[in-house]
């Protein structure tokens, strides 16, 4: 089985411009490909998991990706999947997150001796002048055409932004650009950006003959993969600070039972034939599938040790053990009490469990927050710190633990 039937048989190809163009070239190794990372926040999450791996299956079958850094376009926004505009960030906060990324991404691709290749497209975006852009490409886009795109269509009746107007023309540009300066001939991203790509695909051909061979494939990743990079509205990230390896192996360990096989087949680089068996699997044998999947990928972004600590710490929760060593943990000092007190919605927000005390105290109400398996009530809960003599650990719906110490 070549690779491209390796990622059919995943269920990750959504569609393609030219199937068996793509399938030679990928399957013989001639696929110099880029996928892009718009860098909006200072982490990649479990969202972009689908694309890493996608880079890291198709270098170890010979291919060459370009992981290219969105420095120039994340300066206008993606409009995509979006119902406001994006916020806007400052070109020190996108130069950080960036660096950020590229610390992350060497755990899945390798870079060394020209393997691969990281760029940032501000290196010709942020140069460009705007009339020229326009006498260049300008004429190559139909307006009509743009607007018939899904990701445009959705935004017209809340308003869609000049500025956001023009991230097509952006994206299409980077291809072009990569197609001309590196030799990129294939592009990949989430079946939600099939428009902006085909763009791309066209303005090469138009500006460089009908005989150009650029290629667009788009994965799954805007009805599964985004999908699975969130819990409770909070990003599951893969920096350690933010989501902690205990966290991240519990968001997938209590992924849905109809979810579990389809997380393994696409993000996972267990063999088809094992995966195969599992399609057979129902009722207690999906927690170990869950236990599979959450161990592969926490290795993966964490290392085997951490995913062998989070899954002994899952395990002893999962049976009313009272080994709590490998579980998240905030140390409080005298400095976080006030008057001998600290409230469960404090200690929550300290450990990154809540982003606001509106979003903890939302959680009270709903029932979703527990204080050493009593559920509490009361939003204005306060614990003393006498109570602390042993360790304090506060669950947050059904996923998420915190043990607090002083």
């Amino acid at each position: 089985m070549g690779i491209y039937e390796e990622l059919t048989a995943r269920g990750l190809i959504a569609q393609v411009t030219n199937a068996d163009e793509i399938k030679e070239m990928v399957n013989n190794g001639k696929a110099v490909f880029y996928i892009g990372f718009d860098c909006t926040a200072d982490s990649l999450t479990a969202g972009h998991f689908m694309a890493l791996t996608l880079m890291k299956r198709l270098q170890m079958a010979g291919n060459k990706p370009i992981a290219l850094i969105g420095g120039g376009t994340t300066m206008i926004g993606d409009p995509s999947g979006r119902t406001d505009m994006r916020k806007m960030l400052t070109r020190e906060d996108i130069d950080h997150n960036a660096a950020c990324f590229k610390k992350q991404m060497e755990r899945f691709i390798d870079f060394s001796d020209g393997k691969a290749l990281m760029i940032n497209n501000a290196d010709w975006l942020l140069n460009l002048n705007y009339v020229e852009l326009l006498r260049e490409v300008g004429a190559c886009f139909s307006v009509n055409n743009m607007l018939r795109a899904e990701c445009y269509k959705q935004r017209m009746e809340k308003g869609l932004s000049f500025l956001e107007f023009n991230y097509m023309i952006m994206q299409s540009y980077d291809f072009y650009h990569l197609f001309k300066n590196y030799n990129c001939n294939m592009q990949f991203g989430g079946d939600d950006q099939w428009s902006n790509m085909l763009g791309g695909t066209e303005l090469i051909r138009k500006k460089l003959g009908k005989d150009a061979h650029a290629m667009t494939i788009t994965l799954l990743t805007d009805s599964q993969g985004n999908k699975m990079g969130k819990t409770a509205g909070n990003a599951v990230w893969l920096d350690a600070n933010k989501t902690s390896p205990f966290d991240f192996y519990q968001y997938w360990r209590n992924v849905a039972d109809a979810d579990v096989l389809k997380c393994i087949r696409m993000l996972t680089f267990l063999p088809l034939e094992e995966i195969e068996k599992m399609d057979a699997w129902e009722g207690s044998q999906l927690n170990t599938a869950k236990e599979i999947l959450a161990f592969e990928l926490t290795k993966m972004v964490h290392g085997e040790e951490e995913a062998q600590k989070a899954q002994n710490a899952a395990r002893a929760l999962f049976a009313g053990g009272s080994d709590n060593s490998n579980m998240p943990t905030t140390t409080l000092s005298d400095d976080d009490f006030t008057d001998g007190e600290i409230s469960v919605l404090d200690m929550m927000l300290k450990a990154g469990m809540i982003k606001s005390k509106g979003e903890g105290r939302r959680l009270v109400d709903q029932g979703g927050v527990s204080v050493n398996d009593e559920k509490i009530s009361n939003a204005l809960a306060v614990l003393k710190a006498s109570d602390f003599d042993e360790d304090v650990i506060i669950k947050k719906g059904k996923k998420m633990f915190h043990k607090f110490t002083k």
